[in-house]
């Protein structure tokens, strides 16, 4: 870099700026650079009273003349001042005492870290250091230099306040919060420009206050804040339910060892996360961290804690129960200390309420605590694995219940799976409980490649093969039309088993690959299948009457759900529940009295076909069902009444 560099022009013909103690003499071309405010007052012969007591800036410093050493002539400062960046470069030297206390300045440099926007500080002011350091002690400044690109407005237009598209920061701050401005900025990469989203303006917000609403953010925001949202729902979540158990982390212990496995599994994914957070910022990276630390909030919320509801809502404060508080609180007080750097503002609040609270001897602040560091003994890698196939499995098997637009409420009979090994097979099959409570399934098959459930179609990848076979690419595509029903089967399971396929084509034998040619399954009718990489889920979608009537009273149990919120009760709460409706409903809903009780916290519950039936408890909440409403039980109505107990 500093090879290729041209000459670099130090000075300008300003008033302002650093004045170059440089000093022409304009009768025998001596050059003579003063060395320092001492210096000058030695050689001074003239001018140094207007100057003494006044910083080294013009106009003062003008004032001082010296004697040209060669020839005696008085000269006067050249009137140009240096380049600003001459100055910025000399930073780590003229601000430690590098001349006047070198262990001092032996001390301090170099820097660790040193950051600017870099579209034109690799030019100024990185480059002067660097040029400074490298002329006086032929070594860099710094350890780590950090550029980053630069703030755009939302259209990619530079910022500025004659164009009106200026953000305030103060404006920002206050509308958005600084804690989603900040995971805004750690999630970019920072070598690409930042179009920064549009903000709520003035009126959106005087609207707000006016009328009690939140303010709407734009979608680019709601997206950034959907992250912060989640960490709140797990800790509401957590907070609630402890309070009603009056659970106090300090006064519980559990070993790991005597938890369950899913606490095992998302502990094993914490460490992992704690290792893979601090590796990223010990490389001064963001990017990766809050990848990392996204995906593990996707694990917790979208898997633990759904996984860890019935447990934490059953009545008794069992060790099963003790260790799925234990876990989560774990989770969420080691979450805080990493997401501290990331939401300053928003972590220190939660680590006041979940910590100090409960331990008056913890650090004063979540910014005072030590960083968290991984257990390796906690990490379960098959777990993870399996865990996360477990995973995979229910989200081809959502995929597939939305192609076939059947909600997971409803339940049906049978999901088909095929995995690539057969480590895989044997896991899923002690897995299988947890991805039929998942998607509502009643049994699980596993499956092979000559199943007779799935068809195939090949698909060659044109833009792949020809490059690599030239001429040959259009034998190649013309003996995969000719293949029958059963080739393509027999091909697929080769594909599939081993990722390669080889044809004779003519007098010539090709090997292509899973890439080169793409399998594509299709379900027979009565399935839908949706697939990854290997992985397909076929779905039963055959409704039969007794999965259908099992569906209803689902969404039933969803809707007075909501009706209890509606109602204001509290989540602890205990209600009377009576139900009218018609003669078919109500027998469809009397076997499933006691799942309807039980799921919606009702100590007693009247089915009628009358409303001449009374309920014994006094009424807090109403609301009808029918094929008008918004709510829908198919074409039933059906009258719901609550009342707090």
């Amino acid at each position: 870099w500093l090879r290729n560099m041209d000459d670099w022009m130090i000075s300008k013909k300003r008033y302002w700026g650093l004045a170059l103690p440089i000093y022409d003499c304009p009768k025998c071309g001596t050059f003579e650079i003063i060395g320092s405010k001492e210096e000058l007052k030695e050689r001074a012969v003239a001018g140094w009273e207007e100057f003494d007591g006044h910083t080294p800036h013009r106009p003062w410093v003008d004032a001082v003349k010296i004697r040209c050493k060669d020839c005696g002539e008085e000269v006067s400062r050249i009137k140009d001042v240096g380049n600003p960046w001459l100055d910025a470069g000399i930073v780590p030297y003229s601000t430690l005492h590098y001349r006047t206390n070198h262990a001092y300045w032996e001390q301090w440099f170099p820097a660790d870290f040193v950051t600017e926007s870099f579209p034109g500080q690799f030019r100024n002011w990185f480059y002067s250091m660097l040029v400074m350091s490298t002329v006086l002690e032929n070594t860099t400044p710094f350890k780590t230099l950090f550029g980053y690109a630069t703030l755009m407005a939302e259209d990619g237009s530079p910022m500025h306040k004659s164009k009106g598209n200026m953000v305030i920061f103060d404006d920002a701050a206050e509308r958005v919060g600084a804690d989603t401005m900040r995971w805004l900025y750690t999630n970019h990469v920072p070598e690409q420009n930042l179009n920064f989203p549009a903000i709520p303006t003035a009126d959106d917000m005087q609207k707000a206050a006016e009328t009690g609403l939140p303010v709407r953010l734009s979608e680019k925001w709601m997206l950034v804040r959907g992250t912060l949202d989640k960490i709140w729902n797990i800790y509401s979540f957590f907070v609630n339910y402890a309070n009603i158990d009056q659970f106090n982390p300090t006064q519980h212990r559990l070993p790991v060892a005597k938890r369950s496995e899913l606490d095992r599994w998302i502990l094993s994914e914490l460490q992992q996360t704690i290792r893979e957070v601090s590796n990223g910022l010990d490389q001064y990276d963001s990017v990766k961290p809050t990848a990392v630390l996204q995906d593990f909030l996707e694990d917790l919320s979208n898997w633990y804690l759904r996984r860890s509801r019935e447990r934490i809502w059953k009545s008794q404060l069992d060790d099963d129960k003790l260790a799925a508080y234990l876990t989560l609180y774990e989770c969420l007080t080691t979450l805080i200390t990493l997401l501290a750097p990331f939401m300053p503002f928003m972590m220190e609040g939660l680590y006041q309420n979940l910590v100090r609270s409960v331990n008056p001897e913890a650090s004063l602040s979540v910014h005072l605590c030590d960083w968290p560091q991984a257990n390796e003994n906690l990490v379960d890698e098959q777990l993870t694995r399996e865990t996360h196939l477990a995973m995979r499995i229910v989200g081809l098997g959502r995929a597939a219940r939305e192609k076939a637009q059947i909600r997971v409420r409803q339940p049906l009979n049978a999901l088909y799976v095929r995995v690539p090994s057969l480590a895989e097979e044997e896991a899923l099959t002690r897995l299988s409980n947890q991805i039929l409570e998942e998607l509502n399934i009643k049994r699980l098959e596993l499956i092979g490649n000559d199943s007779d459930m799935l068809a195939y179609t090949l698909k060659p990848q044109v833009k792949i093969l020809g490059p690599k076979y030239g001429p040959l690419v259009q034998k190649i595509l013309a003996l995969f039309k000719t293949l029958d029903e059963h080739e393509v089967q027999k091909a697929a399971e080769e594909l599939n088993t081993t990722g390669t396929l080889k044809l004779a084509v003519g007098d010539k034998e090709v090997e292509l690959t899973s890439e080169e040619v793409e399998v594509i399954s299709t379900a027979r009718p009565g399935f839908v299948t949706a697939e990854e990489r290997g992985y397909i889920a076929a779905l039963e979608t055959t409704i039969t009457p007794e999965l259908r009537e099992e569906g209803l009273v689902r969404d039933l149990t969803h809707f007075i759900q909501d009706m209890r919120k509606k109602a204001g009760l509290n989540i602890e709460d205990h209600i009377g529940l009576a139900l009218y409706t018609d003669v078919e409903l109500a027998r469809i809903l009397q076997p499933y009295q006691r799942e309807i009780m039980a799921e919606t916290l009702a100590q007693n519950m009247l089915l009628s076909i009358s409303q001449r039936d009374y309920p014994s408890f006094e009424e807090t909440y109403r609301e009808t069902i029918s094929p008008t409403s918004l709510k829908k039980l198919e074409g039933y109505t059906i009258e719901v009444v609550l009342g707090k107990m």
